[in-house]
């Protein structure tokens, strides 16, 4: 998001599987065998497939789709996704066939041929999947068979990679030419204020780290200071304590002077009244 044109599109990021199609594709064992996020994976990922076609992006695309009509993931699998050198998945093929029911030969011709299709009939019973379609699954989520939006994730979703809709077929669909139709700018007409995002040059940059270096650099100094003034406070207090004036901090220094002064007077005055009380006696 961003003020300007950007505002409302969106940008692809991480290509490290990005390739051109003109070139000789490589086996996915060659890269990887275990690709995609793990909710988002093709069913012939999860049954082997060899080779990454665009077929696996669009089912991608139709799970991310499903997940905005009903705000929760479509082919959401409770086990955790662990990265291994087999891409055969038991419970993420079983969440699919929960939503979308177990593949027909008819709808799936070349499952036949999925390196994992021995596996797949010997883990599953087709029979234990037959009350489930997607039709069933969007119409509890308030999504009716007959709406173009339906129509557009059906598409998306086909078992079968070779029948699945392509990017350009879709954008083409009647789904995109209904109000709200598609614009460069999603929030044209919407009175959202964005925050305006600092910018910084170079030079701005080097200033504000000059600025910061000289807060530091007083920071420090009236810390310095604060200290050198705490060590001289300790000193006059010692000296004070070493002369008797420190006893209390309520003392006035003056108070306890002439209180001294008294005491040596009345110690003479004792002294004087002892020396003529000696010599009376004499």
């Amino acid at each position: 998001m961003g003020e300007g044109p950007e505002r409302g599109r969106v940008k692809i990021a991480d290509m490290g599987f990005a390739r051109l199609f003109n070139a000789p594709l490589k086996p996915l064992a060659d890269l990887d065998p275990v690709v995609v996020t793990f909710w988002y994976r093709a069913p012939e990922l999860l049954l082997g497939a060899r080779h990454y076609t665009k077929a696996i992006d669009i089912w991608a695309i139709g799970c991310i789709f499903a997940e905005l009509l009903t705000s929760e993931p479509i082919f959401h699998c409770r086990q955790e996704d662990i990265k291994t050198s087999n891409p055969y998945h038991h419970d993420q093929l079983d969440r699919i066939f929960n939503v979308m029911g177990f593949p027909q030969e008819k709808d799936w011709e070349d499952i036949k041929k999925m390196p994992e299709h021995q596996t797949l009939m010997k883990d599953f019973k087709r029979s234990n999947y037959s009350n489930c379609s997607l039709v069933k699954y969007m119409d509890r989520h308030k999504v009716k068979p007959d709406s173009k939006a339906f129509h557009l994730l059906q598409k998306l979703l086909l078992m079968d990679p070779n029948k699945r809709i392509t990017s350009e077929q879709a954008k083409q669909d009647s789904y995109f030419q209904e109000d709200p139709t598609p614009t460069s700018d999603v929030f044209a007409g919407c009175p959202i204020p964005y925050p305006k995002r600092e910018f910084l040059t170079d030079d701005d940059q080097d200033d504000k780290d000059k600025r910061q270096q000289a807060t530091n650099g007083a920071h420090s100094d009236q810390a310095g200071s604060h200290h050198s003034h705490q060590q001289q406070h300790a000193a006059n207090q010692k000296r004070m304590r070493m002369n008797g004036l420190g006893q209390h901090p309520s003392v006035n220094p003056g108070t306890v002077m002439s209180q001294n002064v008294q005491q040596q007077q009345q110690q003479q005055q004792q002294q004087q009244q002892q020396q003529q009380q000696q010599q009376q006696q004499q």
